[in-house]
């Protein structure tokens, strides 16, 4: 980067390693999984009683990576544009996957985040946060956290007045509220679901496969998903009004 930015001082250099710079562990050689150790996020990532369960590789190499690069890129070419100085931007997959859990960590300070899997309001702690399993051995997902929209949830399921779920945020009874809301959900098959929480505000969505996602009925109007080549792929986002996204090419291209 020095002898780049002697030739040019309005450069913008982006490095892009899992460990940084610096460090003790500039040097040593890993991949996705073991950034997001090192960084706490992999330890929130999981089931209560189980193992830590990687995200794929989503917020390593992608999240706490690419993304935090090509922003890190865009704001020093912004601020070369003003400056006129160019800069190096360090981008630690390590960092990066650590400031993504920014709201954990916050929470957690506050104490109303448990440093334990599976025992809060976002990771299937919550009864009304998680998934479940249907009649016909799919999966439907829920979220309402808002109590009106947890409301509209229980009314929908048709449990609305049973006691057991009064209290939502009570925690001692999430384990015998996540259990009735299991047997609930095996009473019908995912589509029968769909068709209950249909315009719904329930927070309430089927858990589609890769080969369901790009034919849903939403996916298809927004154009989601593309084909190039006879290859289904995910369309670039965002998306600009001005300046919209070439024809997508085949990925080996």
């Amino acid at each position: 980067p020095e002898v780049l930015l002697a030739a040019n001082p309005r450069i913008v250099v982006g490095r892009m390693t899992g460990w940084g710079q610096e460090g003790p562990m500039a040097n040593a050689v890993g991949h996705d999984i073991n950034y997001i150790s090192l960084s706490g996020s992999l330890h929130t990532f999981g089931r209560e009683g189980g193992k830590p369960t990687p995200p794929l590789n989503a917020v390593g190499d992608f999240g706490g990576g690419g993304m935090v690069l090509a922003f890190g890129m865009l704001a020093g070419i912004l601020s070369a544009k003003s400056t006129g100085k160019g800069q190096v931007v360090d981008c630690a997959m390590v960092d990066g996957s650590a400031l993504l859990a920014t709201m954990v960590w916050s929470l957690h300070s506050l104490g109303r985040w448990v440093d334990e899997r599976g025992r809060n309001i976002l990771d299937t702690g919550a009864p009304y946060y998680d998934t479940y399993e249907t009649k016909d051995g799919k999966h439907v997902s829920v979220g309402p956290i808002e109590g009106p929209f947890y409301a509209e949830m229980l009314e929908r399921l048709g449990i609305a007045g049973e006691e057991l779920f009064a209290q939502q945020n009570e925690r001692a009874n999430w384990p015998a509220m996540k259990e009735r809301l299991t047997q609930v959900f095996l009473g019908k098959t995912r589509d029968e679901w769909c068709d209950v929480f249909a315009d719904s505000d329930a927070c309430f969505a089927p858990v589609l496969s890769l080969s369901e996602a790009p034919k849903h009925p939403h996916n298809v109007a927004r154009g989601t998903f593309v084909e190039a080549a006879g290859i289904t792929q995910p369309a670039p986002a965002p998306r600009f009004s001005g300046t919209p996204a070439p024809a997508i090419r085949p990925p080996w291209s």
